[in-house]
């Protein structure tokens, strides 16, 4: 485990979805703040920085789990960002999406 984040932000900043269902189930918070992130804002930002640095695809898994575990979508960072503000910073197309679906209660 990293000296540096909590296990749940761990889990986001390495994209390991099982892990963080895992914590999730286990009573982690959704909501968890570290540093200047929610899960939810750090999963965004992985997912998009990770895509713009690597060339890979966008993924949307984290930020999946993190909604079926009842993360607030609609939850700002300590910085001041949405969830949809970080997904629309990096055109993350499937994370808009899926939290559009998310705040109108689809």
């Amino acid at each position: 485990m990293s000296d540096y984040w909590t296990p749940a932000h761990h889990a986001v900043e390495h994209e390991d979805a099982e892990t963080l269902a895992r914590l999730l189930a286990d009573g982690s918070d959704p909501d968890e703040v570290f540093g200047d992130m929610t899960l939810l804002t750090h999963a965004i930002d992985v997912e998009g920085d990770g895509s713009l640095q690597s060339g890979r695809p966008l993924t949307v898994h984290t930020t999946a789990v993190l909604l079926a575990f009842g993360a607030d979508s609609k939850l700002t960072d300590p910085a001041g960002r949405s969830p949809l503000d970080m997904a629309e910073h990096y055109g993350h197309a499937l994370a808009v999406k899926l939290l559009r679906a998310h705040i109108g209660g689809r």
